[in-house]
């Protein structure tokens, strides 16, 4: 299928053209809000051929496709006017809300800063090869590649206006009017400079982050109040000259100097951390980075990583410990390869083995590594040893893009033995991924020498050594199939099977006898393990995490035993229905790997203590 055709299929699904607020992409995915969420078939969508699957996240429609997203998304806006400025979004819980924010104002940019990323890259080879430094070629491509970075607050303009809902090239004045050479001559000469009598602080704003969102942010308020008192024949002029005349001298006063020493606390921290303690975020981001990937939490760390390439021209942050967790997920997956017998599993394992390596880990971990606790848990053992090493090397990323086998030349800098620690970092994170899978990871269901029956024949086919294992309801109320479960992350099996129940009341019991493994800080989370091994976890409603806590009462610890019927949780559903949120309670088998199958139960009315789902 080519981009055309996907891209028309997609189109078609998510309800048109006319149904898309904002559209953009990144490396792998396209990112869209939605005006109608109810038009969107997010499951044909995942049958399309050519997409590699889907989701909502961070109050985003995901849609992965791999390296030819963007001629995708180009299809896309070339069928329709997708009008991105301020059209309605669905209201989405405040983290996911932020999340999406930086991840629709940084996106766009990105490419930018790749390229002249890669410029850079490619002088440094050039000069190792004996380019001449003073060499007019070297001087021309070097400020070509400067100018990505310089111009950043004028790209993050454009992207925070169409974001936040104000005009675009108002914006964009506005990051010219920070960067522009009368107010960069006052910063160099160093005197003092008032305006109305107030000190406007002498700050160089080139390559900054945090001033001109902010001078955004302000601008959606004022250019509202503007259009309001501006008068209908007039409103043409006289509205964005208030505009500007209000936000331009508060931005160079108080919000710009302000948001350059949160950039500067941002960058002082980082270079601590690099200094005194290399090895620490590299380590946790190599063991963690699937979980970010997973729930998008990466996005909240964009801001860092710009400030970190504006000040310093390179990052230290994410991308050391993801490129040893993107070749952690492909090791990960051949090792199951090469394990599994399932012909089909092997193919496809193998499959997203490839695309790991070259960085793009989102077939492995949807389609072997999530599927498997203790594989998951190997690669974050393996990116946590890996990362650690290339912490301890100081191995840092000089530029944006998706870290993997074919972009090591973003890891190419002044320091040549940069790249090389970075590749020793791949080899550790490969070999210790790929033991563990092979020896504690990644087992198949055992057989024995019994042959399936089919209408009293033997078909001669081996099944499965099982023994049934039942859970019971935790809650009265509804039982429902997790397919019906508004979140992704069960709706989709990624956290494991099971089912769910609409609860009646607020009391959540022991749904077997066994012990809690863990009771949340937030409380809408517990999670037991039964006597027979079987790692359940009860999650309380969807994104009540924001509540911290609120209308949440544990009965138990982490530690207890306790025998089926004991009370676990009491939380108050109306309260929390009343503050927006859902209150269906999945029930997920997290070791769902470790067994043959899990037989669920019809829907239907369910009491505390009757059957749920069986465990085989």
């Amino acid at each position: 299928m080519n981009h055309y055709e996907l891209a028309k299929e997609i189109l078609v699904l998510v309800g048109g053209s006319e149904n898309i607020a904002q559209l953009n992409n990144c490396a792998t995915r396209l990112r869209m809000n939605l005006k109608d969420e109810s038009k969107i078939d997010l499951n044909k969508i995942k049958e399309i051929q050519g997409v590699l699957g889907a989701a909502k996240k961070s109050g985003q429609y995901q849609i992965i496709i791999g390296t030819d997203v963007s001629n995708v998304c180009d299809e896309i806006r070339k069928m329709g006017q997708i009008t991105e400025s301020s059209a309605p979004i669905q209201k989405t819980g405040k983290l996911d809300a932020l999340m999406d924010i930086f991840a629709s104002i940084f996106t766009p940019v990105i490419p930018a800063i790749t390229a002249a990323g890669m410029i850079k890259a490619i002088l440094v080879i050039c000069v190792l090869f004996g380019m001449n430094k003073e060499s007019q070629v070297y001087s021309i491509l070097n400020f070509i590649a400067d100018a990505g970075f310089y111009f950043l607050p004028v790209m993050l303009a454009f992207s925070s206006a169409r974001k936040l809902g104000c005009n675009p090239y108002l914006a964009v004045m506005m990051g010219g009017i920070l960067l522009h050479p009368g107010f960069t001559k006052m910063v160099s000469a160093g005197d003092p400079v008032f305006f109305l009598g107030l000190p406007v602080k002498l700050v160089n704003y080139g390559s900054s982050v945090i001033p001109i969102i902010l001078a955004v942010w302000l601008m959606v308020y004022v250019e509202r109040f503007a259009d309001k008192i501006s008068p209908k024949p007039v409103k043409f002029f006289m509205k964005p000259t208030l505009t500007i005349l209000i936000v331009a001298p508060i931005v160079l006063i108080v919000l710009g100097p302000m948001g350059s020493y949160v950039g500067t606390v941002i960058a002082t921290v980082t270079d601590f951390l690099n200094s005194h303690v290399s090895w620490l975020v590299p380590m946790l981001m190599g063991a963690f980075m699937p979980l970010l990937v997973l729930t998008g939490m990466h996005w909240s760390f964009l801001p860092i990583l710009m400030t970190s390439y504006s000040t310093y021209g390179y990052e230290a942050v994410m991308g050391p410990g993801s490129l040893v967790s993107n070749i952690c997920q492909g090791a990960a997956a051949f090792c199951v390869a090469l394990k599994t017998k399932d012909r089909q599993f092997k193919q496809q394992a193998s499959s997203a083995g490839i695309t790991a390596l070259m960085g793009i880990t989102e077939p492995a971990m949807y389609g072997v590594t999530i599927k498997y606790r203790k594989v998951l848990l190997s690669v974050m053992l393996g990116g946590g040893a890996g990362g650690f090493y290339a912490g301890l090397m100081g191995v840092v990323r000089y530029t944006s893009g998706t870290p993997g086998l074919l972009s090591l030349p973003i890891f190419i800098g002044e320091n040549p033995m940069n790249v090389i620690h970075a590749l020793i970092s791949c080899m550790i994170g490969f070999c210790i991924t790929f033991a563990l899978t092979w020896f504690y990871g990644f087992k198949e269901p055992e057989i024995d020498g019994a042959v399936e029956a089919d209408n009293g024949r033997e078909t001669g086919k081996p099944v499965p050594k099982s023994k049934k294992i039942m859970i019971y309801s935790p809650v009265n109320g509804r039982k429902v199939k997790l397919s019906k479960v508004s979140d992704e992350t069960f709706a989709k099996e990624i956290a494991g099977k099971g089912m769910a129940v609409e609860p009646a009341d607020g009391r959540i019991t022991a749904p077997f006898d066994g012990e809690v493994v863990t009771v949340f800080r937030t409380k809408h989370v517990i999670g037991l393990r039964s006597s027979e091994g079987v790692e359940l976890m009860i999650h309380i409603g969807i994104d009540t995490v924001e509540l911290d806590g609120k209308y949440f009462t544990s009965h138990v610890a982490d530690g207890d035993i306790v025998k089926t019927g004991d009370l676990l949780m009491e939380f108050d559903k109306q309260a929390i229905e009343a503050a927006g949120y859902e209150t269906v309670v999945p029930v997920i088998v997290t070791n769902t790997g470790n067994y043959l199958d899990i037989i669920t139960s019809e829907e239907g009315a369910v009491e505390s203590g009757q059957p749920l789902f069986t465990v085989l």
